[in-house]
């Protein structure tokens, strides 16, 4: 797949970074002449004492690099502190796509109200983070316009019950805390 590509011209990767070490890395690369992008969006802070609006990656613990990426740039990038990997499959690094790296672009640089949206597929385990179910987790039903169906199961009563949920108000669940015996119903925990 990857070799089908032409390797004498720049093209966009996405970088996976340690935990909050994006704008650090993102700096160093810059220092290298390395050309990077590292989205970020407004957002109002949450903490207790103070609200003040901050810079925050629109993609904690990634950005991306337009470069050739032969063997040097590859392990200059790599060996940049903070740097986790490049992101790609079995046969090495796989390119983002110019058009999709062109719309953050233009969302970002638009006058329209961004926000970050956690990645749900129906049937993932999702955690409540906002609002009065906060701590809630579930099975997402069904992805409507502008709700999602959330499903929560009591397994000792072997019963669930589903509530619509606003899907800016959920993020998936970590998977540690259960694991699906083979055979259970989807609904079922």
């Amino acid at each position: 797949m990857i070799g089908l590509l032409n390797e004498d011209s720049p093209l966009c990767y996405c970088i996976h970074t340690r935990s909050r070490h994006e704008e650090m890395v993102f700096q160093q690369l810059e220092d290298k002449r390395i050309p990077s992008f590292l989205p970020k969006l407004e957002v109002w802070s949450r903490r207790k004492d103070r609200r003040e609006k901050i810079q925050k990656a629109l993609f904690p613990g990634y950005l991306f690099v337009h470069e050739i990426l032969d063997p040097y740039h590859r392990l200059e990038i790599l060996k940049t502190p903070g740097v986790v990997r490049i992101l790609g499959n079995e046969h090495g690094p796989v390119p983002v796509p110019d058009p999709q790296i062109e719309s953050i672009q233009k969302i970002l640089n638009g006058k329209t109200a961004v926000s970050s949206f956690p990645y749900l597929k129906e049937g993932q385990l999702v955690r409540v983070v906002y609002g009065p179910l906060k701590g809630c987790e579930g099975f997402l039903l069904k992805i409507k316009e502008a709700k999602e169906k959330l499903i929560l199961s009591v397994d000792l009563l072997q019963r669930s019950v589903a509530v619509e949920i606003d899907g800016a108000s959920v993020e998936p669940a970590s998977l540690f805390w259960k694991v699906l015996v083979k055979g259970d119903a989807p609904g079922k925990v």
